[in-house]
């Protein structure tokens, strides 16, 4: 069953709540003045997963709301890795740009070249760079979760998770 009204309604929804699901935590970071607990890893996993998402969605021609989606991820994403090292390494904010800037120009440059290149392989119908961009932004995905399962592993604990509850 294909209801294109339905799918477009739910994709935003869907993509507004994933989106700005980061923001709670960037602002707990920003009160507490730290990110003990968060892992680097996985909010860099997170953002490189934007990259091809959003090559994927955009190439798709998906709605706007599912195009821009990844980008939101990735720029939250980004400020939450350099929140991590703002606080726990006393990175000063003109450093903590002179890190991000470069990088987030890096990853729209990339993500940049690839739709085109993409596009351009799905006009004569090579199909399989695209699947590749969506199975990429899964496994960036995952390896970023992994890592917090990976800590819960090994300290047998999750106290260390930030968790906003109590604040």
């Amino acid at each position: 069953m294909d209801v294109p009204v339905a799918a477009n309604v739910l994709g935003t929804i869907g993509a507004v709540c994933w989106s700005v699901q980061l923001i709670p935590q960037i602002i707990i970071n920003y009160r507490r003045h730290h990110a003990t607990g968060l892992q680097p890893a996985m909010m860099m996993w997170w953002a490189w997963a934007g990259v091809p998402l959003g090559v994927y969605n955009i190439v798709q021609s998906f709605n706007i709301a599912l195009q821009v989606q990844p980008q939101i991820l990735s720029f939250l994403s980004l400020v939450t890795w350099i929140q991590c090292y703002h606080y726990q390494r006393n990175w000063k904010l003109l450093h903590s740009l002179a890190v991000i800037i470069p990088i987030a120009s890096f990853m729209a440059g990339i993500e940049t070249a690839l739709v085109f290149a993409l596009r351009i392989a799905v006009q004569r119908d090579v199909r399989w760079p695209l699947t590749l961009m969506a199975v990429l932004a899964a496994v960036f995905l995952a390896a970023g979760v992994l890592r917090h399962y990976w800590d819960i592993w090994v300290h047998r604990t999750s106290d260390f998770c930030i968790l906003p509850a109590g604040d």
